[in-house]
């Protein structure tokens, strides 16, 4: 367990992360577009449409988030975010098609997905000390990943199994997310006093640019980029990979989020006491495992079991890995004032191959076939692990031109 002393009001954090399950209900009601508009006469045109403005809009508020977390708070910056999202899923409830109005709600999606995205780890970040930073992580992305996986799953539930539409749906997830703002206020109102230095401290997030990517946290932001891309692959195009396999994509949905919950629940403290140039090559070896299993959902009577294996294995590798790295991107920066802005460009790098990739994976299938596609994901899931294993030599080089200063130190004292 870590000690109280390194999150000096535990319910206070708790009103974060159960703000991070709500807020995170509104993203994974996403999947649920298309039911909505196919019910009301519209298409996958449709959802295609609001989704594209929801990426330009998470584009948007990604750097103002990023300039104003300092001076207006980053729970504040969560806090808007989560409302930007209540706001999009009422206007989205009562469109019909990707008209004007259903285009703003996608828009306002974006804006406040984006802004919750970024500020809500960097408000926790800015509570904890660097070696209890990936345990947090960790912990917030368990319950993150809660709010995004149940969500699409109840709303499958209500809507085929109770009868109800998916706009009353969405106008829950509106109220879902209207209480994670509330949540986020107390958090703010809880902590400001709490953070480890004063903000406005940090150093622009744009201008920082050239010291994030030069320094040692180039890594971890070259690496979510390819774990996104991986992540995005995977998941986007499930129901091509499965397609002509008696084989469903919720199952590998289901099975993925189910995974990452309990292990990033399980093991926080394990992994966190890891060496980070152990535990994040180990992991995205799993990763790369588990996306090469994609290959046998064709094969056969083994085609489910494969199937299963593989969303476990991607849900332990990416799932654990993921806030590893993420942390890394911070505690590998040793100037404090450079430590907003690397996680503001790690952010932006992720959401670069989250909907960078499926641009370029619709048209491999369209033009290749789906198993270029999982080549072309697997792909990415390789240099993600390359590049971890050279952060993993160059940290172990470090090491031992360290201890053999210190022993040299010694001999002449």
């Amino acid at each position: 367990m870590i000690p109280n002393s390194s999150v000096p009001q535990i319910p206070s954090v708790f009103a974060l992360f159960w703000g991070a399950l709500l807020a995170a209900a509104g993203y994974g009601a996403t999947f649920l577009l298309t039911r909505h508009f196919v019910a009301l006469g519209g298409s996958e045109i449709d959802t295609g449409a609001v989704l594209a403005t929801a990426a330009i809009g998470t584009f948007v508020s990604l750097p103002v988030t990023a300039s104003f977390s300092g001076s207006f708070g980053a729970a504040r910056c969560a806090a808007t975010g989560s409302g930007l999202v209540a706001v999009a899923f009422v206007v989205l409830a009562g469109s019909e098609r990707a008209n004007i109005m259903g285009l703003f709600g996608g828009f306002a999606l974006g804006c406040g997905w984006g802004a919750f995205y970024l500020a809500a780890p960097m408000a926790l970040s800015r509570l904890v000390q660097d070696a209890q930073r990936a345990y947090w992580f960790l912990r917030f992305g368990a319950f993150q990943m809660a709010g995004i996986g149940l969500s699409p799953v109840l709303g499958e539930l209500v809507v085929t199994r109770v009868g109800m539409s998916a706009r009353i749906y969405f106008l829950i997830v509106a109220a879902s997310c209207g209480l994670a703002s509330l949540l986020l206020l107390r958090f703010d109102r809880q902590t400001r006093h709490l953070c480890r230095r004063e903000q406005g401290t940090d150093l622009s997030w744009l201008r920082a640019i050239g010291a994030v990517l030069s320094g040692p946290s180039r890594a971890p932001v070259l690496m979510v980029a390819l774990g996104a891309a991986a992540f995005g692959g995977a998941m986007t195009f499930q129901s091509s990979i499965v397609k002509g396999a008696d084989l469903s994509p919720s199952t590998y949905f289901s099975v993925y989020t189910v995974t990452v919950v309990v292990a990033r629940g399980l093991f926080a403290s394990t992994i966190n006491r890891l060496p980070p140039h152990v535990s994040i090559p180990a992991l995205l070896t799993a990763m790369v495992i588990g996306l090469c299993l994609l290959f046998g959902t064709g094969a056969g009577v083994f085609a489910p079991a494969m199937h299963v294996t593989s969303a476990a294995l991607f849900g332990l590798g990416y799932g654990l890995a993921y806030p590893l790295i993420q942390a890394r991107a911070v505690n590998d920066v040793r100037d404090p004032a450079l430590q907003t802005a690397a996680l503001s460009w790690f952010v932006i790098f992720y959401f670069a191959g989250l909907f960078g990739f499926p641009f370029l994976g619709g048209w491999i299938v369209v033009r290749f076939g789906v198993d270029a596609l999982i080549v072309t994901t697997v792909a990415a899931g390789g240099l993600e692990l390359a590049l971890s294993l050279g952060a993993a030599r160059r940290a172990v080089t470090e090491r031992r031109w360290g201890d053999q200063a210190d022993k040299i130190k010694r001999r002449a004292q």
